[in-house]
């Protein structure tokens, strides 16, 4: 029991040291937050399908207060928030959105189906809360891009975060149905059943 245990903590410990690495490697990165890297999420989402939902939950939480400090890092405190909203941005940026990962791994006892099923459901609730942040935090940010901006914040939020989130879904999923369909990793990755 007790080595169980550890190889889920060591196991947990890789995944999150390789997604914060990943989460370093950034593709494109927007003005205001939010950044296509180089499938930061999928050591994450791998790691709750072989281990579950509670050990899935456990590590992307840590994997939100990780990319929170990277948030600091990136001028969060310097972007002139009230501390109500500094707040609402903390939790909806970082917090929930990066701990529902470890939903990745909700339908891990379906096999292929349900893995994707569990990654595509996990990246969406993470957009979602990029999505409510934008349209309750970042009204006031009305500019996309150079020449583009928008009086309607459900749009500009739409556009601002679909505009990464949409290709970090499907990057992640494209990379994990590769992997799971290479025999060796599918075995590493199969749920424990334990």
């Amino acid at each position: 029991m007790q080595s169980k245990r550890t190889r889920i903590l060591v196991e947990g410990a890789v995944m999150l040291a390789l997604a914060t690495a990943l989460s370093y490697i950034r593709i494109y990165k927007l003005p205001w937050g939010g950044s296509i890297t180089l499938f930061s999420m999928l050591p994450i989402v791998l790691f709750s399908i072989r281990r579950g939902l509670k050990a899935g939950l456990a590590v992307s939480f840590l994997f939100s207060l990780i990319q929170f400090f990277q948030g600091i890092g990136d001028g969060l405190f310097g972007w002139g928030l009230t501390p109500f909203m500094l707040i609402a941005c903390i939790l909806l940026d970082y917090i929930i959105a990066f701990t529902v990962l470890g939903l990745g791994g909700l339908f891990r006892k379906k096999k292929t189906a349900g893995w994707i099923g569990g990654i595509v459901i996990a990246i969406a609730l993470r957009f979602v809360m990029h999505f409510l942040s934008g349209v309750v935090i970042w009204e006031s940010f009305g500019e996309l891009w150079e020449g583009f901006s928008t009086d309607s914040t459900v749009l500009y939020s739409l556009l601002y975060n679909g505009s990464y989130m949409l290709p970090e879904l499907v990057i992640t999923t494209v990379v994990a149905v590769i992997l799971l369909n290479i025999p060796h990793v599918r075995k590493l990755f199969r749920p424990d059943e334990t």
